[in-house]
């Protein structure tokens, strides 16, 4: 379906159906992708204050056959927020939607609008003596409606999930401009297709989320943290099962790390403390959570005692306080920035089965020393199977040098996440950069019915056009 240019007769039908100030240019941070990968282009940039508001500019992008970009906090990493289009789409962010409508304590929900900082949304559940447990780097940026849109994972989906699974219900606005009324806090619930679990993950192709309903917990009394020092990718495997079952699955966080991305921290960053004084190839950082007089530092010591008798632990340290917990987890997040700062060739958000990710880092490793003096740097989600495999050049090459490798290095590795039976998308989605991968990787039914479902929802092609679907 060709698209339409919006006109000066468009923007201004678009303008005199909307409070003033809710249609305007379009500022440059909203037209560059958070590494640069991108550069955007808009017709404008809508900036409704409600569900009403949304319809409205939905709907007369649709009358009028322009394209539509939804647009969260931003931080996405490949290319869903932002694109170079011709013609240019209206960018509909949803920044001033941004209201905790509901705190449901005895049903356990939390109901906010997409706009909300994910940060912000933690704190509500907070207050009330409850978790809400998506956490991640970005996450003083980033938007629950990005996060929904993009099924987002980060570091406690070992114990609670993806976004889908915190998400008991949704409203949104479809293609045509009408509302989904879906939010429901229920847990069962059989009426028919299921559209929150279509609309989460569909990186705004089939609409735009405007709030959702989601699960809160128990707020863990007790939390234990560990930094250990493994001997292997295949150990830390290993001591992930047996911390399940020694610790009756309390086990919330258990992050690898490898020496590379502390060598990267010590070159970039050497403000963040690390935890050894010595250089270690590889090393978990592991969470417990549980109730009061749950005594977890004693049954975590235990556990690890036990593992470093069997070999599957060499060193280890448990925080004494919240403060050196807190250092463990800066150590963590601090990664993804120092791999910014020391500028990658390619960077690969994949995932394989757990019980084949030490084979596959391996075979990784194999597969990148042929192209070249390259170094990795792999850590991740142990938990789910997770890895955020990146490429770079090496110490003292200049990255220019060596970027014509870019193809040849996603290549190989898609290649070797095909063969183990992984996904070249573990939780950043497809946005516009992957959408070649998913042509040649996806299981030929499965891009039919993706093709089918977005003709259905918008036979017009308005919505994020370019995304997932050419």
């Amino acid at each position: 379906m060709t698209l339409s240019k919006a006109t000066p007769e468009f923007l201004k039908t678009l303008k005199d159906a909307l409070p003033a100030d809710t249609i305007t240019d379009a500022p440059e941070s909203y037209l560059t992708e958070e590494r640069g990968l991108v550069k955007g282009t808009a017709a404008c940039l809508a900036r409704p204050r409600n569900v009403q508001e949304v319809a409205m500019i939905v709907r007369l992008c649709n009358q009028h056959r322009v394209g539509l970009i939804p647009y969260a906090g931003g931080t996405g990493l490949t290319g869903g927020q932002v694109a170079n289009l011709d013609p240019s789409a209206v960018i509909l962010s949803v920044e001033r939607m941004a209201s905790v409508r509901d705190v449901d304590v005895a049903n356990n929900t939390i109901t906010v609008e997409a706009g909300v900082i994910l940060e912000n949304v933690q704190q509500a559940a907070d207050d009330v003596d409850r978790l809400f447990p998506l956490s991640l780097a970005a996450q003083g940026s980033c938007r629950i409606g990005g996060n929904l849109a993009t099924n987002a994972g980060g570091t406690q989906v070992l114990r609670y999930g993806n976004t889908r699974d915190l998400c008991l219900g949704l409203e949104a606005v479809l293609p045509d401009g009408s509302i989904y009324h879906g939010l429901t806090g229920l847990r069962k619930d059989n009426t028919g297709f299921d559209i929150r679990n279509l609309l989460v993950g569909s990186e705004g192709a089939l609409g735009v989320i405007t709030a959702a309903t989601l699960k809160l917990y128990a707020k863990p009394k007790e939390v234990a943290t560990a930094m250990a020092v493994v001997p292997s990718p295949a150990a830390a495997v290993e001591l992930l099962g047996v911390m399940q079952s020694g610790l009756d699955g309390l086990v919330s966080g258990f992050e690898l790390i490898h020496g590379q991305g502390l060598d990267f921290l010590a070159e970039t960053m050497p403000d963040v403390r690390q935890p050894f004084t010595t250089r270690h190839e590889w090393m978990v950082l592991i969470e417990v959570a549980g109730g009061q007089g749950a005594n977890l530092d004693a049954r975590l010591m235990s556990v690890l005692e036990t593992a470093i008798e069997n070999g599957l632990v060499e060193d280890v340290l448990i925080a004494q306080n919240t403060q050196q917990a807190q250092q463990f987890w800066q150590v963590r997040e601090s990664i993804p920035l120092a791999n910014k700062l020391i500028g990658g060739i390619s960077s690969h958000d994949i995932s394989v089965p757990i019980s084949a990710l030490a084979e596959f880092i391996q075979a990784g490793f194999d597969a990148i020393a042929k192209l070249g003096d390259l170094r990795v740097n792999c850590f991740g989600h142990v938990g789910d199977g997770n890895l955020h495999y990146n490429v770079y050049p090496a110490k003292g090459q200049v990255r220019a040098e060596v970027m014509h490798l870019k193809p040849a290095i996603i290549e190989v590795i898609y290649d070797l996440v095909h063969e183990f039976g992984g996904s070249f998308s573990a939780e950043h989605g497809i946005g516009r950069l992957k959408v070649d991968d998913l042509e040649k990787y996806s299981d030929p039914a499965k891009l039919a019915t993706i093709r089918t479902i977005k003709a259905a929802f918008d036979p017009n092609g308005i919505m994020n056009p370019g995304v997932i679907v050419r």
